[in-house]
């Protein structure tokens, strides 16, 4: 569960039970959409991680950059999301294969893709 609770500050703080995670609307911290973008970023690293210790090398230098495009509904429409990752000069064809091929796994970007048969409900307790 998600939960927090809201003031008067331009910070939220999100509690999971055992971690926090802190937001902003004032560009002092990331805002909630920011914050998913990087979740995106995050997923790829932890995808990244875990193919290199199946492949037994190390995940050293491996540079991953996001980014989103908006669709033409503007900001809040995300019509593509380029993942772009670098490695060092050691890494072979089919490591780099590998890899690759495991971020295309993401979890956070499964939910996404899978989306529109999320149902999403507010309701007053």
């Amino acid at each position: 569960m998600y939960s927090t609770r809201v003031d008067n500050t331009p910070l939220i703080k999100v509690s999971t039970g055992k971690h926090e995670a802190s937001y902003g609307l004032d560009g002092s911290l990331m805002n909630p959409l920011e914050a998913f973008y990087a979740s995106l970023a995050a997923c790829a690293a932890v995808y990244t991680k875990k193919a290199c210790k199946s492949l037994g090398v190390p995940a050293e230098g491996i540079e991953i950059s996001c980014r989103p495009f908006a669709g033409p509904g503007g900001p809040l429409t995300l019509a593509k999301f380029r993942t772009e990752v670098r490695f060092p000069a050691h890494f072979t064809a089919e490591q780099k294969a590998a890899i690759l091929d495991s971020i295309s796994a993401c979890a956070v970007k499964e939910v996404v893709k899978d989306g529109a048969s999320i149902d999403f409900q507010v309701t007053e307790l």
